[in-house]
């Protein structure tokens, strides 16, 4: 049984809804830690609608924060325990865009997932094993789990964009070659990579340009 995520939410500027932005945050932070960046997105998709849910579990490295699934280096879990609550979260998030669809009445198409670090692993995760393909995805920071599944996996190839800082020491800059050869290998046409200069573990205002621009230009947003 999946579990009901909890998200926030900022409604299109025009009032009407053509497209829709989830955001999904990263390990130990919760949904609102990326709502902000609705704000000077918003400025230039009026008619976007930007939701930011919670992830599944309460975060044992950080009390206040969230996480979608157990980090072993980090919280001490198991291989096992790791892998078991990824499954478990790419449920609910399936479930979570499932609902969304019908909720907001929109089709995959209007739709991009838009994540940081562990969001990024799990927009990545989620997205290419859904029958109908979402708009995009944008990853900053994060990494693509299980390559070798994905050739066989995936069902669908939306356009994704890759972003990462060369003075991340959280998730390894080398991350954003790797996926992306590994999406090009499973038969992606459309993989899109940055470079944030200078930039450790986050999202400068740069990338969150990129970001934009592929939103715009690929998502059709």
């Amino acid at each position: 049984m999946t579990r009901v995520l909890q998200a926030g939410r900022k409604e299109p500027a025009s009032g009407e809804t053509r497209s829709v932005v989830v955001f999904l945050h990263g390990y130990g932070a919760n949904g609102a830690d990326l709502l902000g960046l609705a704000d000077p997105l918003a400025e230039h998709l009026p008619d976007t609608l930007f939701l930011a849910p919670d992830a599944p579990e309460a975060c044992a490295g950080a009390p206040f924060g969230f996480q979608w699934f157990p980090i072993p280096w980090i919280d001490g879990s198991s291989q096992e325990d790791s892998e078991a609550g990824m499954r478990a979260a790419a449920a609910d998030l399936d479930a979570f865009l499932d609902s969304l669809m019908v909720d907001e009445d929109v089709m995959p198409e209007q739709v991009a997932l838009f994540g940081f670090s562990q969001g990024t692993m799990m927009a990545l995760q989620v997205a290419p094993r859904r029958e109908d393909a979402v708009a995009g995805i944008v990853g900053f920071s994060g990494r693509l789990l299980e390559p070798d599944l994905l050739a066989d996996e995936a069902v669908s190839r939306p356009p994704v964009l890759l972003v990462h800082g060369d003075q991340d020491d959280v998730v390894p800059p080398q991350s954003m070659p790797e996926a992306a050869e590994a999406l090009q290998s499973a038969g992606w046409s459309e993989v899109y990579g940055h470079v944030m200069k200078g930039t450790a573990h986050g999202i400068d205002p740069e990338g969150l340009g990129v970001a934009l621009a592929f939103l715009r230009d690929k998502c059709n947003f």
